[in-house]
Parts: structure tokens; C-alpha cells; sequence
């Protein structure tokens, strides 16, 4: 394993693990399960094979998560062991009463086991051997449960779609927090008996570097993250060790993939899939980039998604409805109260993904946003997916996300928050660009800033809380103005 650190041999790795169950075993009586600090080093992969030892459950958690975050937590997973930092223990306010220190994982890491000092057992899980918890991007954070079966599959499924052999290095550049990053970062190279390679925290410039001196063959990234790396200077060509690069989690437009790849040297894979069904859609490297980059896959074999509509009935081939899933990667449930309550599916056992999708004629599918994806202007729905699209098409767009900002009028107003790889242009350029496209005038957006990146959460996601704070925070200080005025300067 590679991290910030330097290189870390399977030896250490694994004596380091014996060294916490062992310390584990004499502090808890039963198979335990631990909340782990994931950070993207060697500590992560040491402290899962520790708990593995003692047959117990690793539910990870971001060492920047908020006190709120680690209470809810603790109230989902009533964990019988916390092993984190003592940044962390300090921020989560960890009660010494109820989880005493009982030893050091690693060096000022604390182990704190129950004062009880009996486990509650894993038989609690149902089978489910790791938990992570959601971005909470549509709604309140949710603990996901997941068992060795469906990590395995989803792992299988990816490696026979990519083509990739033991030996082949593997990048973790998404925080191992995540419930993706824990399986594809992490789970996977372990699997594939190949060397994983981190990147403690996000950097476009160090991301480049590392993918290229390390010769990864296959990295997954979110989209926002995998075009940061086209505008890095001198990334030219830089990632031509890279198999193919796994995109998905967010907004995609495949002109601007297109262009991405083609300048890095690479080849990205547009998926589809959910913390609650993981990575379930992939298309191969060999396909051609209007099947790779305009469409989200094929589902993995033994995995089926439908479309249905409002009745809940499936829909054929070529028509637009809501997407479910059913498959050897779906979860076990949601941890509540110490225990995962099973997901809501249908009688036939498909579990709704609150996404709008299509199925196309050669079986791939096309993932058309939320359900509830649109800003309402002066009562005329206005799909957001359809606009970002339309903008990410204009020369020099390198990424764009449309949001809403309040209108006393109107309701809402469509604003754009653009990255460029070119010469800017302000709204009245970008305007011109969209009419030459023919795409309908009342769809177009009425604001446009330049930005220096958008608004991320912590594992790479776009933000789209915060790009509508900032669209809104800008519009109220009239940084920009409605129609035939252009945008203000760029914003870092």
C-alpha cells in the first residue's frame, strides 16, 4: 500500500491488524463492531483486517465528520468500539464514561471499547460486515449497511468489466469514508491482491502526479474531480497507464468527458450506481466513447434495472419513467437503533432509486437526474439536467452546474455556475452560444459566473446546497444581473 506516508508492505499491514484484535479481543467479549476514523492511508486497511480477525463489523467514518455527524453515528450503529485520532475524539466530544480508552491502535490513536466490556454481537447486522454513511446530499445522512456478498460482487463485477489483473495498481482518491470508496478503493485491490494507491486529500495537481508515477490502472472518481485533473498544467497525456477511470456519482456531460479524456490520455467509463446498490452499471473500455461518455452503462450480470412510471409499471424499452434495481450488490438496510432496517422494495423485490433513467435499445441506460431535479420558473418546469447539458456543450466550458436563486417575480431564476478551460464568457456570450445551438430561449439561464471550481462535499460530490447558496449569496449582492447583463469576476 502507497500512501503519504511512503510504502507499506502486506507484513506490516497485517501485524499491525493482529496487534488491535488482539487488544480488541482482551477488552470485548464477543465479535465487535467498531467505528473506525477512515482516512485514506495504511491505518484504514489495517484497522478493517482487525476487525475481520475478530469477525466483527467496520463501520467507517470521516475523520473531518462534525460532532453532529459522529452523534447520529452513535445513535444508528451503537458501536461497541471507536478506534479515530484524538483530533477527532476531541471534535466528536468521545464520553470517556462510556467508551474508555483501553489501548493505542496506532501512534496517538486510541482504541475505546464499551465500558461494559460485552459486545452486542453481529448477528444484529444480518449478515452485513461494513457500514458508511451517505453524503446526505437528499436529505439526512443515512448509515448503509452492506454484507461481504454484495462487496464482493460489485468488486468482481468492476475488475472482469475493466479487464484488470492481480498486480494491477488500484488509486483510492475518494475518501474511504464513502460507502463506494470503501468497496472499489479499498475492498477491491485487497481482492485483486494489488497495490492500492492513496491520495490523502483531494488535489488536482497531486492526483495527476500520483495516478502517473505509480502507473494506476484503474482509479474510480466522482465527475467534478476527474475534470479538475484535465486542467491541471501538463497534463497532457499524463494518465496513459490508466486502464480506464470509473465516472460516476454526479452530473455528467459527455462533451466535457470527451474532452477530458482525450487531453489526459485515458479512457472513462460513465456508471451508474448507489451506496444502497453498488456500482451497478458499466460500460467496457473497448466500446466506442458515444456508448462509454453519452450513455451509463449496462447493468452487471445477475443485476436487473427497470423503468417504470407513475402507476409502477414497467415502461418499454425508449420511454422515460422512474428507475429500480434489483441485485446481488442491494444492501441489507439502513442502521437504525443498532440494527439495519431493510429497504423499501417492491413486492418483487426492486428497490426504487429515485432517479429518472431511460433504457435504450442495446440494453444501456441513461440516468436523466433526480425525480425532482427542475426549477420552477413563473410555473414553467425547467429540467436542470437538460440545461446543464446545453451549457457543458459551449467551446471551453470545462464544468457548469445549474442551480436555482430565489425571483420575488418569478419564483426561481436559472443561474450557472461555470468552470472554464478557455476564455470566459459572460451571459450574453454564453447566450449567443445556446441560440446558435437552438436550444429553446426560455430554458436559458439568467445569471452566469465564473468560478474557480464548484462547491464540493467531502468526498468529491458536487454540492448543490452549497453551488445554491453561493449562486443566491451572489445574485443578492448583485454580482450579476438578469437578462442582457453580463457576469461579475471570477469567484474563487
Amino acid at each position: 500500500m502507497i500512501d503519504a506516508d511512503g510504502v507499506h508492505t502486506l507484513g506490516r499491514v497485517v501485524a499491525q491488524a493482529g496487534e488491535i484484535a488482539d487488544l480488541l479481543d482482551r477488552s470485548l467479549t464477543g465479535a465487535p463492531t467498531v467505528l473506525v476514523q477512515a482516512d485514506n492511508t495504511w491505518r484504514t486497511l489495517a484497522a478493517a483486517i482487525a476487525v475481520g480477525l475478530r469477525g466483527g463489523l467496520i463501520a467507517v467514518i470521516s475523520g473531518h465528520a462534525a460532532k453532529s455527524e459522529y452523534d447520529l453515528a452513535l445513535e444508528d450503529i451503537q458501536p461497541d468500539a471507536v478506534i479515530a485520532s484524538p483530533q477527532a475524539i476531541a471534535t466528536w466530544q468521545v464520553d470517556d464514561g462510556e467508551l474508555p480508552v483501553v489501548g493505542e491502535a496506532f501512534p496517538g490513536w486510541s482504541v475505546r471499547a464499551a465500558a461494559s466490556r460485552r459486545t452486542r454481537g453481529v448477528e444484529r447486522w444480518r449478515g452485513g460486515v461494513a457500514i458508511a454513511m451517505t453524503s446526505g446530499s437528499t436529505g439526512r445522512p443515512k448509515c448503509v449497511v452492506q454484507s461481504e456478498e454484495a462487496l464482493r460482487y460489485a468488486g468482481q463485477a468492476t475488475i472482469d468489466a475493466v479487464g484488470l489483473e492481480p498486480g494491477d495498481p488500484v488509486g483510492a482518491l475518494v475518501p474511504l469514508s464513502s460507502v463506494a470508496a470503501f468497496c472499489f478503493g479499498l475492498h477491491l485491490p485487497a481482492m485483486l491482491g494489488s497495490p492500492m494507491v492513496c491520495l490523502d486529500r483531494w488535489s488536482p495537481e497531486d492526483a495527476v502526479a500520483l495516478l502517473r508515477d505509480e502507473k494506476v490502472a484503474w482509479t474510480m472518481l466522482v465527475p467534478t474531480m476527474a475534470l479538475q485533473l484535465s486542467l491541471v498544467p501538463g497534463s497532457d497525456g499524463a494518465l496513459t497507464s490508466l486502464r480506464a477511470m470509473t465516472v460516476g456519482g454526479g452530473p455528467m456531460n459527455a462533451t466535457a468527458l470527451e474532452r477530458a479524456e482525450r487531453h489526459l490520455g485515458t479512457r472513462f467509463l460513465r456508471v451508474f450506481g448507489m451506496s444502497e446498490c453498488l456500482g451497478h452499471t458499466t460500460p467496457l473500455p473497448a466500446e466506442d466513447a458515444d456508448v462509454r461518455l453519452g450513455r451509463d452503462g449496462r447493468p452487471f450480470p445477475g443485476t436487473l434495472v427497470r423503468i417504470v412510471g407513475a402507476d409502477g409499471a414497467p415502461l418499454p424499452d425508449g420511454e422515460v419513467g422512474n428507475a429500480q434495481v434489483r441485485g446481488p450488490s442491494l444492501f441489507v438496510g439502513y442502521a437504525r437503533d443498532g440494527v439495519p432496517v431493510p429497504p423499501e422494495v417492491t413486492a418483487d423485490g426492486f428497490f426504487p432509486t429515485g432517479d429518472r433513467a431511460r433504457i435504450n435499445d442495446d440494453g444501456t441506460i441513461n440516468i436523466l437526474g433526480r425525480e425532482k431535479q427542475v426549477i420552477i420558473r413563473g410555473g414553467r418546469n425547467l429540467d436542470i439536467n437538460e440545461v446543464e447539458a446545453a451549457v457543458a456543450a459551449i467551446p471551453g466550458v470545462a464544468q457548469v452546474c445549474i442551480v436555482p436563486v430565489p425571483d420575488d417575480l418569478l419564483g426561481e431564476r436559472a443561474a450557472a455556475l461555470v468552470v472554464w478551460s478557455g476564455e470566459p464568457l459572460d451571459l450574453d456570450g454564453v447566450r449567443r452560444e445556446l441560440a446558435a445551438a437552438d436550444f429553446p430561449k426560455f430554458k436559458w439561464p439568467e445569471f452566469v459566473y465564473d468560478v474557480a471550481h464548484l462547491p464540493q462535499n467531502r468526498v468529491g460530490k458536487l454540492d448543490r446546497s452549497g453551488a445554491i447558496s453561493l449562486a443566491s449569496s451572489l445574485a443578492a449582492a448583485g454580482i450579476a444581473a438578469p437578462a442582457g447583463t453580463t457576469a461579475g469576476p471570477a469567484v474563487p
